[in-house]
């Protein structure tokens, strides 16, 4: 009966951090469509929600715990709260990126960005593919899966490097142009970071299944 419980609870909190993680896309996604467009009452709603999104991981963060001091699970059930406890934080900053994204719009007013943007949107589909894999690797438990995220970051990291030798050109051409490319370079900062985040969620998930903590880039360098 107590192991159904625990099952059962977990089973919850798995469908909040599912929840949470469709929360994020969204943020990120809009925070992207409103900066391309320019639509500064899209990018202040951007910045509100995320307050949502902070309600949710702390009621995440509650059940964790309360599960924790209800039930003490131990061995797998231990460490599978314990890896939603820290997936939802890492949800967490993915949207604090995406308000982030937001307030970098708002600040921008109307001015346009420096540049068409192009391979901003491109990055910022590669770390939400990045985030649905990794938390696909969760549901299905997929060690493979949340393996070859590592390498997706790597791509993500190509196209950062990218764009800011891009930006840094604009900025020794025309100093003009400094404080508009410094603003994009602040976006591709929050994706760059965002990437990195859902790296943070496969190890979390490759920690559930094998109960052994990786760097997987830092293992991908050794290897």
């Amino acid at each position: 009966m107590v192991r159904t419980n625990i099952e059962n609870q977990l089973d919850e909190i798995q469908d909040d951090i599912l929840a949470l993680a469709s929360m994020v896309e969204k943020a990120i996604t809009h925070a992207i469509d409103a900066l391309r467009e320019r639509d500064l009452e899209a990018s202040q709603a951007v910045v509100a929600f995320d307050d949502v999104i902070d309600e949710k991981r702390f009621v995440i963060e509650e059940r964790c715990v309360d599960l924790l001091a209800t039930q003490q699970p131990a061995a797998r059930d231990l460490r599978w709260v314990i890896a939603l406890l820290h997936i939802a934080v890492e949800l967490e900053r993915m949207g604090d990126y995406a308000e982030g994204i937001g307030k970098i719009s708002l600040m921008m007013g109307d001015e346009p960005p420096l540049k068409p943007l192009i391979d901003i949107p491109r990055m910022a589909e590669m770390s939400i593919s990045m985030l649905h894999q990794s938390i696909d690797a969760l549901v299905t438990r997929d060690v493979d899966l949340a393996r070859r995220v590592c390498d997706a970051d790597d791509e993500v990291d190509a196209l950062h490097e990218q764009i800011y030798h891009e930006l840094l050109l604009f900025m020794i051409k025309d100093p003009r142009s400094i404080q508009r490319a410094t603003y994009l370079l602040w976006v591709t900062h929050d994706l760059e970071r965002t990437a990195d985040r859902a790296t943070n969620i496969a190890e979390r998930v490759i920690y559930l299944v094998t109960g052994k903590m990786l760097d997987l880039n830092l293992s991908k360098q050794v290897s």
